[in-house]
């Protein structure tokens, strides 16, 4: 998949931006806060109309204005060109190909696959469960309808669920059991689901983690659930059976919204006994992993949004980092300086409050 050119409208900082992309290897570049991570948080909006940096999608409108918009033209493969536009709005949100409106978020799954490497990625390890739940869910509903309609009905029978444990009279209780059926029926299907894939990814991550490292040490991930294996009826039982204390602490404390993923180097806990160097190429590798599932599952060579990801790794492991990318897959690059110059010619823009100046011709980190 090629992004052949971008626009955006009162997108964050961003009043009114028009670019046009040529090749493969595009890099913007300037100093800290001046709109480069909002271009790529708009890019990576493509995937499932989802920032990766917030979960809430009123902020991406600029203030005063009552929506955000956004228009990429796309090549990918097998379906040509097409033009994708993104609305918005503090209510919600539209999507369109060409001239026709999307009714269904699952009708895009897998269409325009993105992955992002962002200096956030370190609170994967270092932060808490929620985050690494959020990550796995954004990845596995990007590529597979059936988890984005069961995490969506879990969801929402897990916030109507813990309103009526929070009111805890006898009609709200009466009301529960219908709730832990849906808990139940689809709960089970999110921990199945992510027992299959997460076991194709961490494969995945293993390999990128080796590539990063020359193959001196070993990554290890794995998906931390009681629920690995229960069925319907078993996670059922288990909502029955924790119903009173439910009631008494006014949440829901079974089910995969409070699983989590662990991360290991050399044997050992990565968020207590890697290095700072070896934590970020853990997150790395997991992106790269993302990227490889993503063409695996879709046919489609995502796009790799690189938002100022390796100012903290030594020249070595940078240069890993870059020959470890898909040659073939279009490279969207932020920085406060360009890249080395063994990583070749970038299509160069510059970033200042909001604008984007092209460069009047490629160039590397040398010119």
């Amino acid at each position: 998949m090629v992004i052949k050119k971008l626009t955006l409208r009162h997108f964050r900082n961003v009043p009114l931006a028009s670019l046009e992309f040529s090749g493969r290897r595009q890099f913007f570049v300037g100093p800290n806060g001046q709109g480069k991570s909002n271009l790529l948080e708009a890019l990576g909006c493509l995937t499932a109309l989802r920032s990766f940096r917030t979960a809430d999608s009123k902020v991406l409108v600029m203030s005063g204005q009552m929506e955000a918009g956004m228009a990429c033209q796309v090549e990918s493969e097998g379906r040509g060109e097409e033009r994708v536009t993104i609305k918005f709005r503090r209510d919600g949100k539209e999507l369109w190909y060409g001239d026709t409106r999307v009714a269904r978020l699952a009708d895009h799954v897998g269409r325009y696959p993105t992955v992002v490497f962002s200096s956030q990625d370190l609170q994967l390890i270092r932060g808490v469960p929620a985050l690494r739940r959020r990550w796995l869910d954004l990845t596995l509903s990007a590529m597979d309808p059936d988890y984005l309609g069961s995490l969506q009905s879990y969801t929402r029978a897990l916030s109507e669920r813990n309103s009526l444990l929070r009111r805890g009279d006898g009609q709200a209780v009466a009301q529960i059991a219908a709730f832990d059926r849906v808990l139940a029926t689809h709960g089970a299907a999110i921990v199945a689901l992510r027992t299959r894939w997460l076991s194709e990814l961490a494969d995945e991550a293993g390999k990128a983690y080796q590539r990063l490292t020359g193959g001196a040490e070993a990554a290890r991930i794995a998906y931390l659930s009681p629920l690995i294996g229960a069925t319907g009826e078993a996670l059922l039982a288990q909502l029955e059976a924790g119903r009173d204390r439910d009631l008494r602490m006014g949440t829901t404390l079974v089910g995969p919204h409070r699983d989590d993923l662990s991360f290991e180097v050399r044997g050992s806990d990565a968020r207590d006994f890697a290095s700072e160097g070896q934590q970020r190429s853990v997150t790395l590798a997991l992106r790269l992993a993302q990227a490889a599932w993503f063409h695996a599952r879709c046919g489609v060579r995502p796009v790799l949004l690189a938002d100022d990801v390796l100012g903290e790794l030594d020249s070595e492991r940078r240069l890993r980092f870059w020959s470890a990318l898909d040659p073939e897959s279009q490279v969207v690059a932020t920085g406060t300086a360009l890249p080395e110059a063994a990583l070749g010619t970038w299509q160069v823009f510059k970033v200042a409050e909001g604008e984007f100046t092209p460069e009047p011709k490629p160039m590397g980190a040398s010119d």
